[in-house]
């Protein structure tokens, strides 16, 4: 088994921290699948999986915007 140098483990941790979008898009995907499966368990056979995960992703996007627009509402400063 080949390890990495600490040089290369430094180098994909400053990757990561500088690129963190890609890791929220991610672990909202994740949370999506989870929202899905028990929305589409609730409803029974009333939506199918596709209508279901786009409601999902509905849902997290008006939280995530809702979520923005009262940050820049109290915190216009920063914007």
């Amino acid at each position: 088994m080949k390890y990495l140098p600490t040089a290369d483990i430094a180098q994909l941790w400053q990757a990561w921290s500088r690129r963190k979008y890609p890791t929220y898009i991610f672990l909202a995907l994740c949370f999506n699948v989870i929202l899905a499966s028990a929305a589409f368990a609730a409803t029974g056979d009333t939506f199918s999986r596709p209508q279901i995960y786009a409601l999902g992703i509905l849902g997290l996007g008006t939280v995530a915007l809702s979520a923005y627009l009262f940050v820049v509402m109290f915190q216009p400063e920063r914007f």
